[in-house]
């Protein structure tokens, strides 16, 4: 593959930048828009409860992993209860057999790539489009579980990565906050994002600029600085990484990946920085309730009320910085573990379910009033998954649900048969709807 200079590309964006906003045809009706802080849809206002369905690439592929009977039935089933926006890994970076990364992987090289997951992809949109479903797909992450930072860097020549499983996660986080500062391993980004963006599906035939199911290209999932020193850097590629987006595709959204202040050092001034870019559509946070000791799994159910005060206060915080630059807000990851910290199908989900149908009113609420707070993407869909009963981690051969290779499987999934949280998802967006949605 050829490789582009990261300066170059750099340049590049800019120019073609300055092109595509003159030129943008602003009639057309089947990419999402957003007009007055709003997400529009054929017309109006779109406000959505949807869910976090990494793994569908993988699933869509005829090689391991591969399963276009189940994930078919799956898109099917979302769609049956008014899940129509879906939030996705493009795909893994670096080798296979690797504890706790997803595989099969998609660039297992610099630039070479796994073709099977690429026709995975493909066939993943073409299914979404016969169904009006829409695809936030996120092109890189910061944590270990689909390589990202830490495969970037160690492809530029920065050593091999801490394992956070054995080496723990302050190892890994000061090895993968080299990311923001090395020219090399955003040069790797910058090529894999180019060599995505101009893709054609094989299936449709349909460039992917101009597929109406991509609601929004996304940096990254989660990108994190990682400490105080490299805020600047950081700022500064997240809007090198939305122009370059940007300049390749004068049809889609761009949005970050962030969690928000969390993500941000827990400086909400980085956080309004990265989001006020001319680039950057929207804004995204993530709330884990559990992750960040606001419920411990002891106490999930007697944590519950510390759990929605805390998600209110964080919404509202990062709501008012959408409010002041007029862009939608989307809670993209949310999720809360099964009863007695459990992960097994069939387990109890009623702490779960009273979490849920708090963050779902707010949404209906939210979208009554016409409000910037747009949607949300619970974490996430497990669906006819079975967890193994002999691991609590994933393993190649195993069955994917929501949770990633690293996180016990099970421990945030919501899986078909857990029908009390499915009625609480088809209820909510029968509410939306019955007046945003359109048919």
């Amino acid at each position: 593959m050829k490789k582009w200079n990261y300066m170059l590309l750099l340049a590049v964006s800019a120019v073609f930048l300055s092109c595509a906003t003159t030129t943008k045809d602003k009639s057309a009706p089947d990419f999402v828009k957003i007009e007055n802080g709003q997400f529009i849809r054929a017309g109006k206002p779109y406000y959505y409860v949807g869910t976090n369905f990494w793994y569908g690439a993988i699933l869509g592929s005829q090689g391991q992993g591969g399963d276009r009977e189940r994930l078919c039935q799956e898109l099917d089933s979302m769609k049956s209860i008014g899940i129509d926006n879906l939030r996705i890994l493009v795909g893994s970076d670096g080798k296979r057999g690797v504890p706790a990364k997803v595989e099969p992987t998609l660039q297992i090289a610099p630039g070479v790539y796994n073709d099977t997951i690429f026709d995975g992809l493909d066939y993943l949109l073409a299914e979404m489009g016969k169904r009006k479903m829409l695809a936030v797909l996120y092109l890189n992450n910061s944590w270990e579980w689909s390589g990202g930072y830490g495969q970037y860097l160690q492809w530029a020549g920065y050593g091999n990565p801490p394992a956070p499983a054995t080496d723990g996660y302050q190892a890994y986080m000061e090895y993968v906050g080299q990311f923001v500062q090395s020219d090399s391993a955003k040069a790797l980004y910058a090529n894999y994002v180019k060599d995505v963006i101009t893709r054609t599906n094989c299936y449709t035939q349909i460039k992917y600029t101009d597929d109406p199911t991509i609601m929004s290209w996304q940096i990254g999932n989660e990108p994190r600085a990682f400490a105080d020193k490299n805020k600047a850097a950081f700022a500064r590629w997240m809007s090198e990484a939305a122009a370059l987006i940007k300049s390749l595709d004068k049809n889609h959204l761009v949005s970050t990946g962030s969690e928000g202040k969390w993500g941000c050092e827990m400086d909400m001034s980085l956080f309004e920085q990265i989001h006020a870019d001319a680039n950057v559509d929207y804004l995204n946070i993530h709330i884990w309730p559990y992750n960040w000791g606001w419920a411990r799994k002891d106490s999930l159910q007697e944590n519950l009320d510390r759990a929605k005060q805390f998600s209110k206060a964080y919404i509202d915080e990062h709501l008012a910085i959408a409010k002041k630059y007029q862009k939608p807000l989307v809670l993209e990851e949310f999720g809360y573990p099964r009863d007695g910290f459990l992960f097994a199908k069939g387990t109890p989900v009623t702490a779960r379910n009273a979490y849920y149908t708090y963050i779902f009113d707010l949404i209906a609420q939210h979208a009554a009033s016409n409000s910037l707070f747009a949607g949300c993407n619970f974490w996430g869909w497990g669906g006819q998954a079975t967890p193994s009963a002999m691991h609590e981690y994933w393993v190649p051969g195993d069955d994917y649900t929501g949770d990633p290779a690293q996180e016990q499987q099970g421990l945030n999934s919501v899986f078909s048969s857990d029908d009390s949280t499915v009625n609480l998802v088809r209820k909510v967006n029968q509410r939306l709807s019955a007046e945003y949605l359109s048919e």
